[in-house]
């Protein structure tokens, strides 16, 4: 008796379920594209079948480098039906970041958005690509005519199980190259629960997803969920304002996502205040610190909205607590409490609880949290400590149990909800010859919460180097996320006896 393929539940398993029961529920839109969940799971198989038949198996990795699209979901979900491994890529990076992704992951197969094309073109050599497609539009191996057309040929044999890795997601560090976080199909899909209970997904709702699918929160807080619930998404490339009030309207849209950077974008603008608003209901924010200011103009504009505030990391898949809306006025500023499948304390150095009040580092247990790093043995184990999940994130907790962020213990720039690591930005500084030495830090910033910020010494013979040309320096090094904002020129850094510089000064003076 086969009771583990009866029991097995991986993500495929469960998106199979929600197709059965609301086979002629709308699962998908894209622009001209529109998707029942019949239809998608149909295109799921079929694409799973051609993959197979390019050699394509279990734990193959699969990297994705394209904006949001029908493509790029139907790719995912035939990774998750074959057992092979995806791997999304920012589209944002350049060709040495992407080919480092590829490399480090031991991708085998790309499939990418035609307009990159220059960028794939530039790919090294060194990587092991056997299979190169494309998402959508292209004219030869392209996932939309995969998902049109079956091979022909049924391929039985898919032993996937609910342990096996769904996903390697790479998030920056401290230590400079991306760390690939190991994410397997239980941890997401107790995720996914974690987030239809918390941030009250219903299958009637109707969203639109305009941030990036490469971020684990749009794919893995909302569209999953969705998708498991037989809810509505239309897929947006990008949050463009206009589009969005337009299919706000259109499509009776009750539920959106956003980081703070674009609810304050939206809000700076009279054609979004002028709208009817009515039919939003869900206003979910995350990624980022809110300031309280603006959390209060969207309860002025949007009454009738209910606020939840997500905050987490790529290791825990990403939800780790949420503030309901309830909440909101009772506990402004903070990020809530632990979800359902999380365990959340606040200690010290010495790892003891700190008292309500007090200041310490925040850390998890929970099912969600990442296997491991991939190939990354050291960063692994430093991790974790007596069995808990080290964030990194400084916080206090008050007596009712509700967490408060203070700092990021870590280096690392959270700038519109992207993390950056200011090694990273600092390494290509230093490639200039005129640059003696350089500190990244986070600064405050109106549009984008915190903006890079480059504090940098010159050398002495550096006269007419200024901002213009170090910007111009950088462009081929550095995704545009990635490169500072703003720069400061000094003839020293303050450092401590070690010789470590002291950002922590530096971000009192230049914020």
């Amino acid at each position: 008796m086969d009771v583990s393929r009866a029991t097995r539940n991986t993500l495929f398993d469960a998106f199979s379920r929600s197709a059965g029961k609301n086979p002629e529920n709308v699962a998908l839109e894209f622009y001209a594209r529109q998707w029942t969940y019949s239809a998608l799971a149909q295109a799921v198989d079929n694409v799973a079948e051609h993959l197979r038949a390019k050699g394509i198996g279990h734990g193959d990795r699969v990297a994705a480098l394209g904006m949001n699209s029908d493509g790029y979901m139907i790719l995912w979900l035939a990774c998750c039906k074959i057992g092979a491994i995806h791997v999304p890529i920012n589209y944002s990076l350049n060709a040495e970041e992407v080919c480092f992704l590829l490399e480090d992951s031991g991708s085998c197969a790309l499939f990418h958005d035609t307009f990159l094309q220059s960028t794939v073109d530039q790919l090294s050599t060194n990587n092991d690509i056997e299979v190169m497609g494309t998402l959508h539009g292209g004219n030869v191996l392209d996932i939309i005519h995969m998902a049109n057309s079956g091979t022909g040929v049924v391929l039985d044999g898919y032993d996937v199980s609910d342990d096996d890795i769904a996903q390697i997601i790479y998030t920056s560090g401290t230590t400079g190259n991306p760390k690939g976080v190991v994410l397997t199909h239980r941890a997401l899909f107790m995720q996914h629960l974690s987030c239809i209970i918390h941030c009250d997904i219903k299958s009637q709702d109707r969203q639109i997803a305009a941030l990036p699918l490469y971020h684990c929160a749009q794919m893995h807080c909302f569209v999953m969920p969705y998708l498991l619930m037989g809810a509505f998404t239309y897929l947006v490339e990008k949050p463009v304002l206009e589009q969005c009030i337009a299919l706000f309207r259109q499509y009776s849209i009750n539920a959106f996502f956003a980081p703070p950077t674009v609810w304050i974008n939206f809000l700076a603008s009279p054609a979004f205040r002028d709208q009817d608003l009515s039919q939003l209901q869900k206003l979910y924010y995350g990624a980022s610190i809110m300031p309280v200011p603006v959390i209060d103009d969207l309860l002025t504009l949007m009454p009738q909205g209910r606020l939840f505030n997500l905050y987490g990391q790529t290791e825990i898949s990403p939800l780790a607590t949420c503030l309901q809306h309830e909440d909101h006025l009772t506990k402004p500023g903070s990020i809530g409490r632990p979800v359902i499948n999380v365990e959340t304390r606040v200690v010290d150095e010495e790892f003891n609880d700190v008292k309500p009040g007090g200041k310490g580092e925040i850390v998890h247990r929970s099912p969600q949290l990442l296997q491991c790093y991939w190939n990354n043995k050291t960063a692994s184990a430093e991790a974790f400590q007596d069995g808990w999940f080290r964030t990194g994130d400084l916080a206090t907790i008050d007596e009712d149990g509700y967490l408060y962020i203070v700092d990021r213990i870590k280096d690392v720039i959270n700038t519109g909800g992207v993390l950056v690591a200011s090694r990273d930005v600092e390494e290509a500084l230093l490639r200039h010859p005129k640059v003696e030495n350089v500190a990244v830090i986070a600064v405050p910033d109106n549009k984008w919460i915190e903006a890079v910020c480059a504090v940098v010494v010159l050398t002495p013979d550096a006269d007419g180097i200024g901002e213009g040309e170090l910007n111009q320096y950088v462009e081929g090094q550095l995704a545009p996320y990635k490169r500072p904002k703003h720069y400061h020129f000094v003839g020293s850094l303050p450092v401590n006896a070690s010789g470590k510089v002291l950002k922590r000064d530096l971000r009192e003076v230049y914020s």
